[in-house]
């Protein structure tokens, strides 16, 4: 997984662990409608009338995992071009339509599906949902177009080529993945960008955009009744069903070695992780709460009191949960100085150990808890968020009632629990390192 695509997961992630159920400004609960269109298309709607806003969100089966072997970098190229014409649109006039009507047009792929959304003022709902059928159903995929997109890619596959960051998690998830579609690039190599052609493209779109498992989210001024017109004409066009590579679920085979890359730069880029837990284990609250405490609550983490705190040994060192279709991860990130690496790794694993052995004490449980539900309300910042955020709860089948209980379910976590879950989550011999720099003292050892 390249940076890019990591970070959305892990964008998604923290929503997920961590979300709001506030639109911005207010700590009132939100009432999650089920929208139902006259074609049968269905949508979640939270109607807010605080700002003339409408967005629509919407998530597709299959992301890069689903690139045909030796085609690596199509879902990206494909949702790269959604905004470069469609219908009777040149590239130009559909950006320009979009920019004239104030419409934000979104698209995006991670490794298990596709999100393409809008968002504009109320009364250009209606234009903004004409413009999304058009992306979805006609995109033109214009030769000029394509050619100057693949130029914009391949600049950026590049430029990561030599950036440290990039390198680090690229090489992670190459080892974490070792013969599964999570373990290739989501953007493509130069050599497969280079390769791919409008066939692909629309073969890829056709399969892709179809309503077998379509999931929509619906945030701002617009009622049931005049979303329900607009879900068929935004959606209704689509084949009912579409056809989709198995993707095996992941076995957890977390080598436990430690990959040194060497680089001529003054600090290391540390990436680390192995196999954790999915979103649908019933444990994954538990495991959510002891990784905040591990390593996920910034500073009152005990990774950054011991690495930065006590030891000034990294500006930044932090673990979290990852959680995909076929494998659950904890993952995690140091930057320090070369001379430093071998030390900040050693106190990490030994962190790791203290967790999995001990697990947390009582006050920390309280605190993390108290963090975890109390900032609920504080993560979202705009309509849009909010309706991929009722996109990412669907997908996940985590109930049209998770607002409310998402905070009952952290509450529930008890000290037993966290230590019984710390141990089955954490195992620092499997725990697999990739290093970017020139760390002194430290070798490979695969």
């Amino acid at each position: 997984m390249t940076g890019t695509t990591i970070a959305r997961l892990l964008t998604l992630a923290a929503f997920l662990v961590a979300g709001s159920a506030a639109m911005p400004g207010t700590a009132r609960a939100l009432e999650i409608q089920r929208v139902t269109s006259p074609g049968g298309v269905e949508a979640w709607l939270i109607e807010d009338r605080s700002a003339p806003i409408v967005a629509i969100q919407a998530g597709f089966l299959g992301g890069s995992a689903q690139d045909p072997a030796g085609k690596d970098g199509l879902a990206n190229l494909m949702t790269s071009m959604l905004d470069e014409g469609a219908g009777p649109y040149d590239s130009a006039t559909f950006q320009s339509t979009l920019e004239n009507r104030s419409i934000e047009f979104s698209a995006e792929a991670d490794r298990d599906r596709i999100y393409v959304g809008v968002r504009a003022l109320g009364d250009r709902t209606a234009e903004a949902v004409d413009l999304l059928a058009l992306a979805l159903g006609q995109p033109r995929f214009d030769a000029e177009a394509i050619e100057r997109v693949r130029g914009s890619i391949l600049a950026s596959i590049q430029r990561d080529a030599e950036n440290p960051q990039s390198i680090a998690w690229r090489t992670l998830w190459g080892s974490l993945f070792p013969g599964h579609a999570y373990g290739r690039l989501a953007r493509g190599s130069a050599e497969t960008v280079a390769g791919l052609t409008r066939d692909d493209l629309v073969a890829f779109r056709t399969a892709r955009f179809t309503r077998q498992g379509l999931v929509i989210g619906v945030v701002g001024a617009i009622s049931p009744e005049a979303l329900k017109p607009l879900l068929d004409r935004a959606f209704g066009g689509l084949p009912a069903q579409g056809t989709e590579a198995p993707v095996a679920e992941a076995v957890p085979t977390a080598p436990g070695t430690t990959t040194v890359i060497r680089r001529p730069i003054p600090q290391s880029v540390v990436a680390f992780g192995h196999f954790g837990l999915k979103r649908e284990d019933p444990d994954f609250y538990a495991a959510l709460v002891v990784n905040y405490i591990l390593g996920g609550g910034g500073f009152n983490s005990r990774l950054m009191q011991q690495v930065r705190e006590k030891r000034g040994l990294a500006y930044s060192v932090s673990s979290q949960l990852s959680t995909l279709t076929h494998a659950g991860l904890v993952l995690g990130s140091v930057g320090t100085e070369n001379a430093q690496t071998a030390t900040s790794l050693a106190l990490i694993r030994e962190e790791w150990q203290r967790m999995r052995d001990h697990g947390p004490t009582e006050t920390e449980l309280a605190n993390a808890k108290t963090y975890l539900t109390g900032s609920f309300a504080l993560q979202l910042s705009s309509t849009g968020r909010i309706a991929r955020t009722l996109v990412a709860i669907q997908a996940e089948s985590l109930g049209i009632d998770y607002l409310d209980k998402r905070n009952s379910y952290i509450d529930r976590v008890t000290i037993e629990d966290a230590r019984r879950v710390a141990r089955r989550l954490f195992d620092p011999e499997r725990l697999t390192v990739v290093v970017v720099g020139d760390p002194v003292g430290l070798q490979s050892t695969n």
